[in-house]
């Protein structure tokens, strides 16, 4: 791969891209976002290992290469070795130098290696993304090019006695786990931060953790009512096209909606909603990750917004939110249109801005995971506009008709036979998770056995342990911290 001015295009592919930065609770980098902390040093360089394209086809001789990063500031011959496991995004070398991984590694002693996942950032295992080429895109390829690489790199820098653990979050969390059970003679320990082991095709339970992470708010549930009340307002215009003409002006759409296009009507509800569904996810504490104007956008700011009557009707007050995501994302309108997306998602470009992550993430749940985020619930208020078919419509117009309900679920039940789902059987492995985070409910909240200890952490959102600590930081995350780490001394001792 040409790797000249590959990156200069895709911030110019992001900055003309009709793909929301928030899609499928995943924001465009990826679920795990880049620390903002400032680092005058020189950041590891990329390093490549030679992976077979189809672990398990023996006759399959096809390779590519595997990116990935090593910090060896703080190694102690004997200590152990720490493996960031890369997730749906590229894998970026600032956390090689910071977060709580690279504490612990220097209070231990430990030999830092971050791998790439495959078909993410410059880890490109085929000549493009089409649907035959995503088929070597999976976990269980993942997982194995992992095996393959603690093999590998063990024998090269003669690290044998050395005790292995890996660390991920969110996706890349379950695959931390996920290591440890099925690679359990490589990896002695492993940390599963905001992990969702449990594969599910209607998610309809995130917008429920949504509501109640916005009860915390100061406004509490009278934050939950506006929403509730703007919602039916909506509902309500897209009834009827003098309404509509009328809420439509607050809205700050790319074009005018037409309300006869149900995908589009489900598209721009589903976008408006994802403005505090962001917001939630990453609330408060590991907001800054973001690095855009406005990162200080917390679920107060929100319900601020949203009770605040003196801006008008709730409709606007929602539209005023919306106002002020596309500010901080520096977006001029907001791009609801469905054909649009589908049609970026389609790409089969590396180059192209689905590229970046979005298609091939949307692949993975089309075949093993589902984590459709959908309005199914009837005790959240968000409307049921986007329904679990809105989400199937999207795998089928996608990547193929195959692609429907019945096969979906078909590799849902794969994964969690493969791996246990919530019933996952790994010991030696911490499973971190944030009460405000939505992901909590399908990972792991409460100890199963002593040696799969869940730490969840009340007030924290998506993978705040995994972030640099801050004088801020709630005293329940700065606990959460020091459990983790007292975890791995006593599993490595």
């Amino acid at each position: 791969m040409n790797k000249i001015g590959f990156f200069p295009l895709l911030l110019f592919l992001q900055a003309v891209t009709c793909l929301r930065h928030f899609h499928n609770g995943r924001p465009k980098d990826g679920f795990l976002g880049v620390p903002n902390v400032r680092f005058d040093g020189d950041l590891p360089k990329d390093q490549w290992i030679t992976q077979k394209l189809d672990h398990f086809n023996d006759a399959d001789l096809r390779t590519w290469e595997q990116r990935y990063f090593v910090n060896d500031t703080f190694y102690k011959p004997g200590g152990p070795v720490f493996l960031m496991i890369g997730g749906e995004g590229p894998a970026n070398p600032i956390w090689m130098v910071t977060g709580t991984w690279i504490d612990m590694a220097s209070k231990m002693g430990a030999l830092c290696f971050m791998v790439e996942h495959r078909y993410y950032g410059e880890s490109h295992p085929t000549p493009n993304l089409s649907v035959d080429n995503l088929q070597y895109l999976s976990s269980e390829q993942a997982l194995a090019d992992l095996a393959y690489f603690r093999g590998n790199i063990t024998q090269e820098m003669k690290i044998s006695a050395s005790k292995w653990v890996s660390f991920g979050g969110s996706y890349s969390g379950s695959l931390s786990a996920w290591m440890r059970l099925k690679y359990p003679h490589l990896i002695d320990a492993a940390v599963a931060t905001s992990a969702p082991v449990q594969a599910q095709l209607d998610f309809k339970e995130y917008l429920d953790v949504v509501k109640d992470s916005l009860s915390t708010s100061k406004q509490q549930g009278k934050c939950v009512d506006a929403i509730g009340s703007a919602t039916s307002q909506l509902k309500d215009a897209l009834k009827n096209a003098t309404k509509w003409k009328e809420v439509e002006k607050s809205l700050s759409l790319c074009k005018p909606l037409d309300l006869s296009h149900k995908l589009d009507q489900a598209n721009l509800l589903e976008a408006l909603a994802g403005n505090f569904m962001n917001v939630v996810q990453y609330n408060k504490d590991n907001r800054a990750f973001e690095g855009a104007v406005g990162t200080n956008i917390t679920i107060d700011t929100l319900c601020d917004i949203m009770t605040d009557e003196s801006i008008g009707t709730a409709v606007l007050r929602y539209a005023k939110v919306n106002e002020l995501i596309l500010k901080t994302y520096q977006e001029k309108c907001l791009d609801y249109s469905y054909t649009e997306m589908i049609s970026e998602l389609k790409q089969t470009s590396w180059s192209s801005s689905a590229g970046i992550g979005g298609r091939q993430w949307l692949y993975q749940t089309c075949t093993e995971f589902g984590f459709y985020q959908t309005s199914d619930s009837k005790s959240q208020p968000f409307g049921d506009g986007f329904s679990l078919d809105f989400s199937l419509q999207q795998c089928i117009d996608i990547y193929g008709s195959k692609f429907n309900e019945m096969n979906i679920q078909r590799g849902i039940v794969h994964t969690n036979i493969n791996y246990g789902g919530y019933g996952v059987q790994a010991s030696k492995v911490v499973y971190p998770n944030g009460s405000i985070d939505p992901w909590h409910f399908l990972g792991l909240t409460k100890n199963s056995t002593n040696e799969q200890p869940a730490v969840f952490i009340n007030g924290t959102a998506h993978c705040a342990d995994m972030y640099p600590a801050s004088s801020s930081d709630p005293p329940a995350l700065v606990e959460a911290r020091e459990k983790i780490h007292s975890y791995l001394v006593v599993w490595l001792s």
